[in-house]
């Protein structure tokens, strides 16, 4: 097998029929599929076989969060490539050939991020690969406009893991998922780290999916989720960033934080997004940094450029809708 297919699941017995039947009409068929349930308890790991014979399943006795779910199953892949599916996508017909035509255009590609689009507004996008900026800051590509934009193959700075292709190899040597993040910001995170190693992260529309977002936590917004999004933006930059770097960006970090803290407040979320920064700065070195190494300084360079950047298209974007009101 070429690929394998891993899907993290958590009560996701609504969305799993349609996503492993659009698998089971793929072009190719070199690749297997992995279910990994943390825990369910809708039933939703049951009779996967009528939707895509052969489908295996590992069932936790838990939810132990998407990072342990996906490092499972990429442990137990024997593939060149894993596939990381939500189960709330319904992947189009030449997905998973078209996935694996783009990482195999060049053996630095880590991952590639397919054109993601709404289920429910199927004239939109969703996701065009991930974002990072300076302010501390992840965000989708493309979220919310014309599904005709975002038309063109390129770098990016991560992947989303919602949907990806990753070179399993490359895990031997960056590392797996963290799962100390138990979910949210793990993707931006990985795809940080194979930037640090000096692979890249690619976006390829031509490999499209519907996906409904938040099938498993219910909700864009929800305590939960704040507080873990908030203590791994904490996580994130400690590990990521060498000294010298923290040094350079923690302003602009620490109006990331103040801004999103009003907004969490406005939301009625402030006290959950403030318990997440503080357990984020308690238990910062409970994480394992990357190693700084003096021949990787180009790429720091250039993640530094990237961040730069995309602070500036934020920036553009959020004034483009407010001007638009």
């Amino acid at each position: 097998m070429k690929a394998t297919i891993v899907i993290p699941n958590y009560n996701g017995k609504a969305f799993m029929e349609d996503c492993l039947t659009a698998l089971a009409e793929q072009t190719i068929r070199d690749f297997e599929v992995l279910v990994v349930d943390n825990g369910s308890v809708d039933g939703s790991a049951e009779g996967l076989d009528a939707w895509f014979p052969g489908v295996k399943v590992i069932c936790f006795d838990k939810n132990y969060g998407f990072s342990r779910a996906v490092n499972e199953g990429i442990r137990q892949s024997g593939s060149d490539y894993v596939i990381l599916l939500n189960n709330d996508t319904i992947p189009f017909p030449d997905y998973v050939e078209k996935l694996i035509g783009a990482i195999e255009a060049d053996e630095r590609i880590f991952s590639v991020s397919p054109k993601m689009i709404q289920a429910c507004n199927r004239h939109l996008l969703d996701d065009a690969g991930d974002s990072y900026c300076a302010l501390g800051w992840a965000f989708q590509r493309g979220v919310g406009q014309s599904v005709d934009k975002y038309s063109k193959p390129g770098r990016i700075f991560s992947a989303c893991a919602g949907a990806a292709i990753y070179r399993r190899a490359v895990f031997d040597e960056i590392g797996v998922f963290d799962e100390l993040h138990f979910a949210y910001l793990e993707d931006i995170d990985v795809g940080y780290r194979a930037l640090i190693h000096g692979y890249q992260n690619r976006y390829e529309p031509e490999a499209k999916v519907y996906h409904v977002g938040s099938g498993t936590s219910g909700s864009r917004y929800n305590a939960f989720k704040v507080k873990l999004s908030a203590r791994n933006s904490v996580y994130l930059n400690y590990k990521n960033m060498p000294l010298p770097f923290l040094i350079l960006n923690w302003l602009p970090l620490m109006l990331g934080w103040l801004v999103k803290l009003r907004f969490f407040v406005n939301m009625g979320f402030g006290d959950e997004y403030k318990a997440g920064l503080k357990e984020g700065f308690v238990t910062r070195k409970n994480c394992r940094k990357v190693p700084f190494v003096w021949s990787r300084l180009g790429n720091y360079l250039y993640i530094e450029w990237l961040l730069i950047v995309n602070t500036v298209i934020y920036a553009a974007e959020f004034l483009k809708r407010r001007l638009k009101k």
